[in-house]
């Protein structure tokens, strides 16, 4: 299962290396390794605040856990960023053995994301993968924050079931017109009824990229 962006920024580990290697044998991205997870993570989010998307691809714990506070920051600041992290095999959580950089369960680092970003997911079902993917990305897009994307890494050479069932569309943005056209009626009547009215646009015009959606 591959994604295809046009930048990651990222530090290499165990658990995300075979992913790792597939995103630098594409001809169709540049990888940015970083001195360290933290760095790259703010890396993404500097490049999703100019570029419209950013994403950072670490590995497990060790490296997952060193992108919270970036991770933070983009929620807050409304910045889309896909933080990719490796994690151990889905088949390897089955027999429960001890392996390195696990923090209390195997799902520790997902329920921490869950907290700071606006979409998860584990993508350990092929036939869902597909799906999984668009869900995530789209709201990212959407809503301009964060979404985190967890592959264990016996998934990452399995090829994507039932990919012709996936619809796009369904994940798409749709703009209620009666409310669109309420709410500017509403703010019109407050301007008109100002005598000297004050505009403040904030970071969402940039982010969201409103004055281009309304000259267009």
């Amino acid at each position: 299962m591959i994604m295809v962006l046009t930048i990651t920024f990222g530090v290499s580990g165990d658990y995300i290396l075979g992913f790792y290697d597939e995103l630098i044998r594409s001809n169709m991205l540049k990888v940015v390794n970083t001195c360290d997870e933290q760095g790259a993570a703010f890396a993404a989010d500097a490049y999703a605040r100019v570029k419209g998307f950013g994403e950072v691809c670490i590995t497990y714990c060790v490296g997952g856990l060193k992108v919270v506070n970036a991770t933070a920051q983009a929620y807050a600041e409304k910045s889309p960023v896909a933080v990719i992290s490796g994690a151990p095999g889905a088949k390897e959580r089955t027999k429960n053995p001890l392996l390195h950089h696990v923090v209390r369960e195997y799902d520790t680092q997902q329920k921490i994301f869950e907290h700071i970003t606006v979409a998860s997911t584990v993508l350990n079902d092929p036939s869902t993968a597909r799906a999984e993917i668009d869900r995530v990305l789209a709201m990212a897009f959407r809503y301009k924050r964060p979404v985190y994307i967890e592959l264990p890494r016996d998934m990452v050479s399995i090829p994507i079931a039932n990919v012709s069932n996936c619809r796009k569309d369904e994940y798409e943005e749709r703009s209620d017109p009666m409310a669109m056209a309420e709410a500017v009626e509403e703010a019109t009547a407050m301007v008109n009824a100002s005598r000297n009215p004050v505009i403040v646009a904030g970071v969402e015009i940039q982010r969201l990229d409103y004055r281009t959606r309304c000259c267009s």
